[in-house]
């Protein structure tokens, strides 16, 4: 019997808050490239996570879930903007 995975589970909650959050930046703020910028950083968490659980080893899942390539988004500037300019959720 497989497990429930938590980080899975919690990932996968993330990701939709994420594109609710996506959607209504573009739909009600008619804010486009935030949005998307916050789209893509937040739903790529899930396919490094899934990438994780495939992993090997113990120590392949270790190394690939601190792994951190955001693309060059800058989740501090993205998190700064957010803050200023939206109630979010």
């Amino acid at each position: 019997m497989k497990t429930e995975n938590v980080i899975q589970t919690k990932n996968y909650a993330f990701a939709l808050r994420i594109v609710r959050l996506y959607q209504h930046l573009s739909a009600e703020k008619k804010e486009f490239v935030l949005s998307k910028q916050v789209l893509l950083c937040g739903t790529s968490i899930g396919a490094n996570v899934e990438e994780a659980i495939g992993g090997q080893s113990r120590a392949d899942f270790v190394s690939k879930m601190s792994y951190r390539d955001y693309t060059n988004i800058n989740p501090f500037s993205i998190d700064i903007r957010l803050n200023f300019a939206y109630f979010l959720f």
